[in-house]
């Protein structure tokens, strides 16, 4: 394990894997997905249960086999390759840690069976050791660990090999929260030292935006969108990505024209011009999509646009659940002012930030 391994480029070309049904229909549980993969990149499966991440990764790491389409890595088809012969290490949700063998004896497994030199195993075993923090640790079992160690253990075993695809199946899942949140830092710090092309798999949204530079967003076997965590969450290509990823309010719109800024529209009694997708017509039904962040609130005794019905007070924020002409919508405000909290009842006026709005098509 150093500093000049480089992950390769991985290509996923129209995978597709059908299982057989109860009546006799295939079940399609991974569509015609393709995606490519750079060098040293980090993407996050992400979306529902069912959707097909999971069966994407072990496709990817060889413990399925795709009905049709190519895996490939740095140009060549690894289709036909076991497991154990394709340049690839996986870290699984389990840790699937040797319960009979030492820390030391789990993280050189991969070195031993690829008999790899003794010096050159010692040397490998000491720098991922120290690269976890886990000095110290090598003579111990895995049960006599915490599941933050035992986490570490299972990626010091899989980065030691030096693959050129590194693969999580929903690794930190078993973790508490906080122990999590200073996991994923750790993964995405080692990740970006050496430089793996990683492959991630989790249902856990923070994660996603916060360990990836792109996420792939799918649903019902195919992708949705594949794109930064930015542009996911601001700029979501389809009403399902948007209502999947955060919190988001759907108001219903009709582009009155385009211009140059996006889509003119009105809504809560404004008309505003928003940035809008390129399938996005005029005089046909959208949906403008705003996040309870991109919503304010004013106290309206006469004329206002809405009246609350709910309050949620978090402490860093508040959220209000206001009743409006356009349906029931959430919104967020950021460190509240304690005398001007909202009771419920109040009328209020809804406003709008143009500039973190955003218009979809309906279907």
């Amino acid at each position: 394990m150093t500093d000049e391994t480089r992950g390769g480029r991985l290509h996923l070309d129209k995978l597709t894997k059908a299982f057989p049904g109860r009546a006799g229909a295939p079940v399609v549980a991974v569509d015609t997905v393709t995606l490519d993969v750079a060098p040293g990149e980090f993407i996050t499966l992400l979306g529902p249960s069912g959707c097909g991440k999971t069966t994407t990764l072990r496709i990817v790491a060889g413990l399925e086999e795709a009905s049709s389409g190519h895996v490939r890595l740095d140009g060549e088809a690894i289709d036909g390759l076991p497991p154990q012969r394709r340049p690839m290490a996986m870290v699984f949700q389990n840790y699937a840690l040797f319960p009979h063998l030492s820390v030391g004896e789990n993280i050189a497994y991969g070195l031993r069976t690829q008999r790899r030199a003794k010096d050159e195993t010692d040397t490998a075993l000491q720098i991922a050791l120290t690269s976890m923090n886990l000095v110290g640790l090598e003579n111990r079992a895995p049960h006599e660990l915490s599941g933050g160690q035992q986490q570490r253990v299972a990626l010091a075993r899989a980065l030691v090999v030096q693959p050129k695809v590194l693969l999580f199946d929903e690794p930190l899942s078993n973790l508490d929260a906080k122990l999590r949140g200073a996991m994923r830092a750790e993964i995405r710090r080692i990740q970006r030292r050496l430089g793996i092309t990683s492959l991630y798999v989790t249902h856990d949204q923070d994660e996603a935006m916060t360990m990836s530079d792109r996420v792939v967003v799918m649903n019902r076997g195919r992708i949705e969108q594949a794109a930064t965590p930015a542009d996911i969450y601001f700029r979501p290509a389809t009403v399902f990505v948007a209502d999947f990823i955060g919190r988001a309010n759907f108001v219903e719109v009709v582009p009155e024209r385009m211009d140059a800024g996006g889509a003119v529209v009105t809504a809560l009694g404004r008309t505003m011009t928003v940035a809008a997708r390129l399938d996005v017509q005029v005089n046909a039904a959208a949906y403008l999509m705003l996040r309870p962040e991109a919503l304010s609130l004013r106290p309206a005794p006469e004329n206002g646009t809405g009246s609350v019905l709910r309050t949620a007070f978090h402490g860093h924020s508040v959220d209000y659940e206001v009743e409006t002409a356009s349906g029931t919508l959430l919104v967020t405000v950021p460190g509240p002012d304690p005398q001007g909290l909202l009771a419920e009842g109040t009328n209020v006026t809804v406003g709008i930030d143009p500039g973190r709005a955003y218009v979809l098509t309906k279907s």
